[in-house]
């Protein structure tokens, strides 16, 4: 009898012995269970993060719509002039009244296949014009676009096709040819300069046209991108004027008027002044071109457009009234 209980005493106190070491085993299972289940939850949500980041990266539109999202984002100014479309300008081009000539010199007009013209139709109060423009449907959609072809900032391709919509408007020429012609000459770069001295955004050659720069502080100016887009939209419209049409125009601005070719950049930047219509106009129009070739290069054609515009600057035609 005593030594029943004598054995029942010592497998009581084995089993006692063995629950320690049990609740051990269960204590480090749990851990270890946390601990993995933690490091996979990290892993999947850096993983969710960069895919994130990698959305938005070649995805303006999308940043931009998320940075609206943000409490902390300022409301952008609505205006209510803003809300009917504003028609594209006049592509009449009339001469400069600055200096008196002895006749009146003659209106030259753009054949409607190379511009379209639209009804006139009153401008916004000069107060909110700036603003007016700034929220112009044709215009958001044209930036939307510009930023993502030629990967700008949206805010600073804002401020350029601002830019030009307000020049466009001064000078009465269509602003989409202006921005046609930005794109090819310089992809919206606004500190270009080629080895022949053709700077900034339309590719001026500042010393050249270095009269035109006076009221913008001087030849220093043609890095500065309103100044540039102001002085460079001038020439253009100048030698439209001279040309009697966009595409003869082009061939002047880029210096090849007395060469049979001028080595496809006409064809280059009506090919992209069309894509700017399509896009103003509201259609869905890819922001990559297939086949499409890069930034100009100082090749012959950029040469001879140095040529060309140093022999009219000597010539008297070079300073029309």
């Amino acid at each position: 009898m005593i030594n029943r209980m004598t054995r029942v005493a010592l497998g009581s106190a084995r089993e006692l012995a063995k629950k320690p070491s049990a609740w051990a085993l269960v204590a480090r299972d749990t851990i270890t269970g946390l601990r993995i289940t933690a490091h996979h939850t990290l892993m999947t949500v850096g993983i969710a993060a960069l895919a994130a980041l990698v959305a938005l990266y070649f995805n303006p539109q999308l940043a931009d719509h998320v940075r609206t999202l943000s409490p902390f984002a300022s409301p952008l100014p609505q205006v209510a002039a803003a809300q009917a479309p504003r028609p594209e300008i006049p592509v009449e081009i009339t001469p400069k009244p600055a200096v008196p000539t002895a006749a009146p010199a003659a209106v030259v007009q753009i054949a409607p296949q190379s511009i379209p013209a639209h009804d006139k139709q009153p401008a916004p109060a000069a107060s909110d014009e700036t603003n007016a423009i700034g929220s112009n449907p044709q215009q958001k959609r044209v930036t939307t676009w510009l930023a993502k072809r030629y990967r700008v900032a949206t805010d600073a391709t804002n401020m350029l096709v601002s830019a030009a919509y307000l020049t466009a408007k001064e000078i009465k020429l269509d602003p989409l040819l202006i921005l046609a012609v930005v794109a090819i000459e310089s992809r919206f770069n606004p500190f270009a300069e080629s080895p022949v001295g053709a700077q900034g955004l339309m590719q001026v050659m500042s010393k050249v046209h270095r009269d035109k720069f006076e009221d913008h502080g001087g030849i220093k100016a043609a890095l500065n991108p309103v100044a540039n887009i102001k002085v460079g939209s001038l020439i253009l419209k100048d030698y439209v004027k001279r040309g009697g049409s966009i595409e003869a125009g082009l061939k002047l601005y880029v210096g090849a008027a007395d060469f049979e070719s001028d080595s496809g950049y006409g064809s280059k930047v009506l090919a992209e002044y069309r894509r700017l219509k399509e896009v103003a106009s509201g259609k869905q129009v890819p922001t990559t071109t297939a086949g499409r070739t890069p930034q100009k290069s100082p090749d012959r054609a950029v040469e001879e457009k140095s040529e060309a515009l140093t022999e009219a600057e000597n010539s008297p035609a070079a300073h029309p009234a």
